[in-house]
């Protein structure tokens, strides 16, 4: 009989976080894998006589650069690379993979100005109890379906528990139409302003949730062409 192989990293972080750096530096076949898991929550494994299913409901975490170099994009103009040399290396990630990722974050450089200023922002510890008072409200509003969070939230209850009112529908039309949103951004924008009005404390979604949602798509369409 063919032995199938044991658990992969995938699988490893069931419950946890898989953290992947340099993302672009995997293979395009290795990265197009994470797919199938992101969407299902679990992976097949399959052999010409057999096969075996394994868990993996995780977090995907992972960084890249814009371009080999690291400069494309910057201020200052640092960049050195080709637009053939940018073009492959960000064709790594395809379409349907960015759109299985929820929050696509930008970090631009750190100004001096920002690192020597005295101002103070949320400490982590204002910000762990939003978390936790959101978690404990996801965990309330679900606690009769057998999910935990607004990440897990299928098609049918997006309609139920991610309703919007008109003025917030016009917004995420008009951000479909710019940006070339696939149906599978639709469901991730409402999931993540569902989250956002929940770390707000707002029972309903508002305008200013979809927009701040909207805007961690921006990556689906920056770099890659239809």
């Amino acid at each position: 009989m063919e032995e199938i192989q044991s658990h992969g990293e995938i699988s490893l972080a069931h419950f946890g976080v898989l953290f992947l750096d340099e993302l672009p530096e995997f293979k395009k076949n290795t990265l197009e894998v994470l797919r199938a898991p992101l969407e299902n929550k679990y992976v097949t494994i399959s052999r010409a006589n057999m096969a075996v299913t394994y868990p993996s409901n995780f977090i995907l975490i992972a960084s890249m650069n814009p371009c080999p170099c690291g400069y494309y994009g910057a201020d200052d103009n640092k960049c050195h690379c080709s637009e053939t040399a940018i073009s492959n290396y960000m064709g790594k990630l395809s379409g349907p993979l960015l759109d299985r990722i929820d929050l696509h974050i930008e970090v631009k450089p750190v100004e001096y100005e920002k690192i020597s200023s005295e101002e103070k922002g949320e400490t982590s510890k204002e910000i762990k109890k939003r978390v936790d008072k959101a978690r404990k409200l996801q965990l309330e509003r679900y606690k009769n379906l057998n999910i935990y969070s607004n990440g897990e939230l299928t098609p049918k209850l997006i309609e139920k528990y991610c309703k919007i009112d008109e003025e917030s529908k016009e917004l995420l039309k008009k951000a479909f139409e710019k940006l070339g949103l696939s149906g599978r951004a639709y469901s991730r924008i409402l999931k993540v302003a569902r989250t956002i009005a929940d770390l707000d404390g707002e029972d309903e979604i508002k305008k200013n949730h979809i927009a701040e949602a909207i805007q961690y798509r921006s990556l689906d369409r920056k770099y890659w062409k239809k």
